[in-house]
């Protein structure tokens, strides 16, 4: 009787220690940082490509704001500027060499000046090429305190 008893003693743990391998972080054991299945390492996503009308809509409240355009107006730049924005993207894919790329860059920007000096009024024009060589960034207007009275 006394055998039986340890025998069943002995089932009962050899099968208590198998349920608690089975389960892992069950019954009080702990696990360090580990789990039964392993993870894949996933690459970083790269950021997709903007298109050209994408990065003219970026850009076309900034000049609109700045050269106070009417809605003609902005149709004018804003067809421009996808137009010459998507060359210089097809040359950026044909990967030239330097010299020849930045030579076709200064041929596009001239030929897109050109154009929008034709859309747009002398004043708003020269206000254009002045937003441009300070590359898109607007000054912040400083609003005037009210004063007490």
């Amino acid at each position: 009787m006394k055998a039986l008893i340890q025998f069943a003693f002995l089932i009962l743990f050899l099968s208590s220690t198998t349920v608690m391998a089975q389960f892992g972080n069950r019954y009080g054991r702990q696990q360090r940082g580990r789990t039964a299945i392993p993870q894949a390492q996933t690459p970083p996503k790269e950021p997709e490509a903007k298109t050209a009308d994408q990065v003219v809509d970026e850009q076309m409240p900034k000049i609109s704001e700045n050269l106070e355009l009417d809605p003609f107006e902005e149709a004018v730049v804003r067809s421009t500027l996808v137009k010459y924005v998507q060359k210089r993207m097809e040359l950026q894919i044909l990967k030239l060499e330097p010299e020849k790329m930045r030579e076709e860059y200064e041929k596009l920007a001239k030929l897109q000046d050109e154009e929008i000096k034709a859309g747009l009024p002398e004043d708003k024009f020269k206000a254009y090429m002045e937003l441009q060589k300070n590359r898109f960034k607007t000054k912040k207007k400083k609003k005037k305190k009210k004063s007490k009275s």
